[in-house]
């Protein structure tokens, strides 16, 4: 038995949705990405509310914290 007409409109419907839904998922995640891309930029150049981010493993490259360069 063939699909009814209904019932593929209600499908196409909701396939819309869902791309729509996932569109608007990927736009917010891309917008949050490139605000944290800017916080990051502006704390590494000491500007901002936010420090910049520990490095994990490795030498700590930490400003203000060496010694040597004093």
């Amino acid at each position: 038995m063939a699909t009814s007409k209904a019932k593929r409109s209600a499908a196409a419907k909701k396939a819309a949705r869902t791309r729509k839904r996932n569109a608007a998922k990927r736009k917010a995640t891309a917008k949050a990405a490139a605000a944290k891309r800017k916080r990051r930029a502006a704390a590494k150049k000491g500007r901002g509310k936010r420090k910049a981010p520990k490095r994990k493993g490795g030498a700590k490259k930490k400003g203000g914290k060496r010694k040597a360069a004093k």
